[in-house]
């Protein structure tokens, strides 16, 4: 299973922790990258940073054209969910969505700003976690974890050079360095 966000509307000055938390949501729950419409290197580094750090294959791709990689996905077979409060209810096509996740590349588009009417239509699925005002980064977290039924949560990620150690009480990080 493939899955890509694509962050669109991005804003440098406004939204860059969002962004950058949009793309630790993405990166922690299973994503494989993240597209981003701005050319905007600090949040490129600052996730490329935590994945070097805490492993995975995660990649992040800046001033990305969302028209073009839309159409290029579709192209090359791929399905596109867009998550907005104003679609069908998650749990009214997550299942839908998973079983055709298993053969497909999925393109979850994430909005900042008003999203062009546009996306509504060459979506795949217009998906709401609620129908109610919220933040686009619980949307993608909630969105991830229906998708993987919660097995993206015992994950263990190649390449990592610390690792948190569960515990009950206090805080624990080990220095590991998986092999390839």
């Amino acid at each position: 299973m493939e899955i890509v966000v694509l962050r669109l509307g991005h804003r440098p000055q406004r939204d860059k922790r969002v962004t950058t938390h949009i793309g630790l949501v993405a990166r922690a729950l299973g994503a494989s990258g993240m597209l981003l419409t701005a050319e905007d290197k600090t949040v490129e580094r600052s996730i490329s940073g935590v994945t070097k750090r805490w492993g995975g294959d995660f990649f992040v791709q800046t001033g990305v054209k969302w028209r073009e990689a839309v159409a290029r996905w579709k192209r090359e077979g791929g399905k596109v969910c867009h998550l907005t409060m104003y679609g069908e209810n998650i749990l009214d096509v997550i299942e839908e969505i998973r079983e055709c996740a298993t053969s497909n590349r999925i393109l979850v588009i994430v909005g900042a700003e008003k999203v062009p009417p546009e996306v509504y239509e060459v979506a795949d699925w217009n998906v709401a976690v609620g129908n109610q005002p919220h933040s686009e980064i619980a949307a993608l977290a909630l969105f991830l974890d229906y998708l993987y039924q919660g097995k993206e949560l015992r994950a263990r990620f190649k390449h990592a050079e610390l690792e948190i150690v569960p515990k009950r009480a206090g805080k624990e990080v080990k220095r590991v360095r998986r092999e390839q």
